[in-house]
């Protein structure tokens, strides 16, 4: 009868203890959560409660295995998955309460500062510590978990005198992984490019939506995602439109008939803009920028506070534009010359002859009231 009570006392204690203790401590934090509503710190640690039980557990079972008397043959076996388990789920454990800190001073900072540039950048920095931080936890535990054999104990003098070299090896053979880090940690604290931000990469344009030690995704404007290594932005040049303010200036361009009314076309785009909700009202312009033999050019500058305002302005402005012309002043618009060329002056200077008319040649004359008739053989020139 012992032997089947100690199990069930050491085990099962162990599990109520468990439960016990982490409903306490999820009821405090709740009670503190309700408390303070104005971090989310409290919140935010309820994510361990499951490594924290984990921990709990696996610390108890390990303590009191011996006092259970239970498969003592693999006694050996059954503390060192215990023990595996405890490593495992404390680092588990300690990963959710660092991204629980970083989570609570990044929304701090968030509410505090209303500069979207910085909240961006804080953000990407925020990202990379704590993809950082995770790694370092678990590297830290799979090696805490290794050294648990002895087998991995013994080999540890010869691993540490050949480290130099597995050192060289390792990094040459991860050449390209180890330098996208360094771009990872250089972009994340160099300020190069922010979660958020509009770049222009290789002709498409996009948000970077993701940025992490090895590679950077950016969103483009039709849904499609683009992956590129982050050492792409520390070694070639592209267009980032959120650097030093989001406010953009826009570029509409019209090829227009020479005859267009570009003083009235100036005041339609301003009543245009007034009425578009996209434009931040800080400048406009409309000039004549270049001419061909048969159009003249017409660029429209407009302004928006960001990239996507900027091109709703332009949408706008462009189809408005187009429209009034068409409505009220249609010979603006660009066309095909299908009409007979206009002939040269008459050689008596009179000008150029009604259509119709043939100038004064040899065989001809031409009358007072420009009719063009044929001289009579012998008739002398005037």
């Amino acid at each position: 009868m012992e032997n089947l009570l100690r199990p069930l006392i050491v085990v099962g204690g162990s599990v109520v203890l468990t439960v016990v203790i982490g409903w306490a401590t999820d009821l405090l934090l709740r009670k503190a959560d309700q408390r303070h509503p104005e971090t989310p710190l409290w919140g935010l640690l309820r994510r361990g409660r499951i490594p924290y039980q984990l921990v709990l557990c696996a610390a108890f079972l390990r303590g009191a295995y011996d006092e259970a008397q239970v498969l003592e043959r693999h006694e050996t076996a059954v503390g060192r998955v215990l023990t595996l388990v405890l490593i495992g789920a404390a680092a588990w454990l300690v990963i959710r309460i660092a991204a629980a800190i970083v989570e609570t001073s990044y929304s701090r900072y968030a509410r505090n500062h209303h500069n979207a540039a910085r909240v961006r950048r804080v953000r990407t920095q925020v990202t990379l510590i704590m993809r950082v931080v995770s790694a370092i936890v678990g590297v830290v535990a799979a090696a805490a978990m290794l050294l648990t054999f002895p087998a991995m104990r013994a080999a540890g003098a010869s691993l540490l005198a050949s480290a130099g070299i597995l050192g060289i090896v390792a990094g040459v053979a991860a050449q390209s992984t180890l330098a996208n880090m360094f771009a990872g940690l250089q972009i994340a604290f160099g300020d190069m490019v922010r979660i958020g931000d509009t770049v222009v990469v290789d002709g498409e344009w996009g948000t970077v939506e993701e940025i992490t030690l090895t590679f950077l995704t950016v969103r483009t404007w039709d849904e499609r995602r683009i992956t590129m290594p982050v050492s792409y932005f520390t070694s070639k040049p592209f267009e980032n439109w959120s650097r030093g303010g989001a406010e953009m200036t826009g570029i509409v361009f019209w090829h227009l008939d020479h005859s267009a009314p570009v003083e009235l076309m100036r005041d339609k785009l301003r009543d245009i803009l007034r009425s578009c909700p996209a434009w931040d009202g800080r400048a406009y312009n409309l000039s004549v920028t270049d001419t061909t033999p048969n159009t003249m050019q017409v660029r429209a500058l407009v302004t928006a506070k960001d990239a996507d305002d900027i091109w709703t302005v332009r949408v706008t402005v462009r189809e408005e534009m187009l429209r009034w012309l068409a409505d009220h002043h249609p010979y603006a618009l660009p066309r095909v010359n299908t009409a007979d060329a206009v002939l040269p002056p008459s050689r008596d200077g009179r000008g150029v002859l009604p259509e119709g008319r043939r100038p004064a040649s040899d065989g001809y004359r031409a009358t007072s009231d420009g009719k063009v008739t044929r001289r009579a053989h012998g008739t002398p020139r005037h």
